[in-house]
C-alpha cells in the first residue's frame, strides 16, 4: 500500500482491506471501531468517543483495561524472560502460578497443564480423559475393560473453536459447516426436577462407554446464558462419579468470580476431576490457557511406557508474561475491596433482573453473581436474530458497548465498574427496550 494512502485513510478503513474479523460475516459489514485507548471499564476510538465496556471484552477483563499493575508486572518480566520452550525447561512464573492456582482451584486438582486459550483448554481436557482410559487399559494389559471413548455434555453448550471443542458443543451455527467431521457425542438436557432421575438412568445405562462428562457449571455462556440449578447439577455429579465417569468442569466463563463465587463450581458439593480455565486467567491482558487435572489422572500418565505419555502441546506453552499476567491478576482479584466490589455488582444485578423480569417485551429475566441476562421477545431465539446487530448500535449510540447472542442481551462488566456505572449501563438497557417494543 503506497505510504501516502496509508496515511489519508483511517484505522477503520485500513482494517476493512486486510482483516477478517471473527464471528461477522463479511459482506456488508459496518465498520469496525477503531479502539485507540482503553482505560478502566471504558474504551475510547479514535474520535475520542468513549464507550463503558459492558461485556469485559468478551468476558476477560476484570480488573478493567490498562491496569496499570499487571501491566508493570508483564513489563519487568519482559525485560527478564519473555519466551522459553516449556519442554525440558520451566520458569518461576509458571510454577508460582500453578502453586498458586492450585489451593484455590475446587476439589484437590494435583498438576497445571498450560495452553493457549479456552478452546485449547478444554481441548487438553477431553485427550486427556480419553488417553486416561486408554493408558488404563494398555498398563492392565487386558482386553477386558471396555473402551470408554464417548463423551457426555450437554445441549446448548459451546466449547470453543478447536474439532474436539467443536464436538463436544451442542449442533449450531458455530459448527454447521463441521457436522459430519465431529466425533460421536451423548448429549443431555440439562438437569431441573423434571429430569434428573431420567439423566441419572441414562448415565447409568452408558457409563460403560462414556470416559468424561464435560459441562459449563451452572451458566452456559455462548449458548445464550442459560442458567440452570446447582442443587441439580450436583445430582448429576453424584450419579456420574458413580458411574466411574470422569468430570471435566469448563470454567472458561464462568471462572473468577463471575457467578458471584470464586469458582462456579464451588457452588456445588461435588467437584471435577479436571477444570478448564482462560479468559479472566491473565485479568484480559494475555493469552493463557489452564487445564487442572486430579492425582488420579496424572498417574495414568506417570509410567515407565513412553506410548503412556501425554503428546500435546503449544509453542508458548506457559508463556513468562502470561503467566506473570495471570499472578497479578489473582494479586487483584483476592484484594478483600475487589471481592467487595464483585459482592456489590452482584447485588445490583440481581436488583435489575427484578425489574427486567416487569418490563414488557422481556422473557426470562435471570442472574447468578455478576451477570444479568434476558431475552427480547423478538423473533426466535438463536444467534443469528437480527436484534442483536440493532441493539448493540442502539447502545454504542448511548455509549455503551453490548453484544447480545442472537435476542438474548447479557450485563458482565469489569469489577472495577462502580455500582452508579452499572446502573447507567441499566437504564441504557431499559431505554433501549423502550424506543424497541
Amino acid at each position: 500500500m503506497p505510504e501516502r494512502l496509508h496515511l489519508q485513510m483511517g484505522l477503520a478503513e485500513r482494517d476493512s482491506k486486510v482483516i477478517w474479523h471473527p464471528f461477522t460475516q463479511q459482506i456488508n459489514r459496518l465498520p469496525p471501531i477503531a479502539i485507540t485507548r482503553g482505560e478502566g471499564i471504558f474504551l475510547t476510538d479514535d474520535t475520542g468517543k468513549q464507550y463503558i465496556d459492558a461485556i469485559s471484552s468478551w468476558w476477560v477483563t476484570l480488573h478493567g483495561h490498562g491496569n496499570a499493575y499487571i501491566a508493570e508486572k508483564i513489563y519487568r518480566q519482559a525485560l527478564q524472560l519473555e519466551q522459553v520452550i516449556f519442554a525440558g525447561f520451566t520458569h518461576e512464573p509458571a510454577v508460582a502460578l500453578a502453586e498458586r492456582l492450585l489451593p484455590l482451584l475446587p476439589g484437590n486438582p494435583a498438576r497445571i497443564f498450560y495452553s493457549d486459550n479456552g478452546s485449547t483448554s478444554t481441548e487438553v481436557a477431553l485427550k486427556m480423559a480419553i488417553q486416561y482410559w486408554w493408558n488404563r487399559k494398555r498398563e492392565s494389559g487386558t482386553a477386558t475393560l471396555p473402551d470408554r471413548r464417548k463423551i457426555l455434555a450437554f445441549r446448548n453448550s459451546y466449547h470453543g473453536d478447536t474439532f474436539g471443542a467443536m464436538s463436544v458443543s451442542d449442533r449450531s451455527v458455530f459448527t454447521l459447516a463441521f457436522h459430519d467431521l465431529l466425533f460421536e457425542v451423548i448429549f443431555i438436557d440439562t438437569p431441573c426436577a423434571g429430569n434428573i432421575r431420567q439423566l441419572e438412568q441414562l448415565v447409568q445405562e452408558s457409563a460403560t462407554e462414556i470416559a468424561a462428562f464435560i459441562y459449563e457449571p451452572l451458566v452456559q455462556g455462548a449458548g445464550g446464558m442459560n442458567m440452570y440449578e446447582s442443587r441439580y447439577l450436583d445430582e448429576l455429579l453424584v450419579a456420574v462419579k458413580r458411574n466411574n465417569i470422569l468430570c471435566i468442569a469448563d470454567e472458561v466463563m464462568t471462572g473468577f468470580g463471575r457467578t458471584g463465587k470464586l469458582f462456579a463450581s464451588e457452588w456445588m458439593t461435588e467437584t471435577p476431576d479436571i477444570i478448564c480455565l482462560s479468559k479472566g486467567l491473565t485479568g484480559g491482558t494475555m493469552a493463557l490457557g489452564v487445564t487442572a487435572c486430579s492425582e488420579r489422572i496424572y498417574e495414568a500418565y506417570n509410567s515407565r511406557d513412553p506410548l503412556q505419555t501425554f503428546f500435546h502441546g503449544h509453542s508458548f506453552t506457559a508463556n513468562p508474561l502470561a503467566c506473570t499476567a495471570a499472578l497479578a491478576s489473582l494479586d487483584l482479584l483476592l484484594e478483600k475491596d475487589c471481592l467487595e466490589r464483585i459482592a456489590a455488582i452482584a447485588r445490583c444485578q440481581q436488583s435489575f433482573r427484578d425489574v427486567l423480569s416487569l418490563s414488557p417485551g422481556v422473557r426470562q429475566a435471570r442472574c447468578l453473581g455478576t451477570i444479568v441476562a434476558f431475552e427480547i421477545e423478538h423473533g426466535k431465539k438463536e444467534y443469528l436474530n437480527e436484534i442483536s446487530a440493532v441493539f448493540t448500535q442502539q447502545a454504542l449510540a448511548r455509549n455503551v458497548y453490548l453484544r447480545p447472542l442472537g435476542n438474548t442481551v447479557y450485563l458482565m462488566p469489569p469489577y472495577c465498574i462502580t455500582v452508579a456505572q452499572l446502573e447507567t449501563v441499566q437504564s441504557v438497557v431499559l431505554e433501549i427496550l423502550r424506543s424497541l417494543i
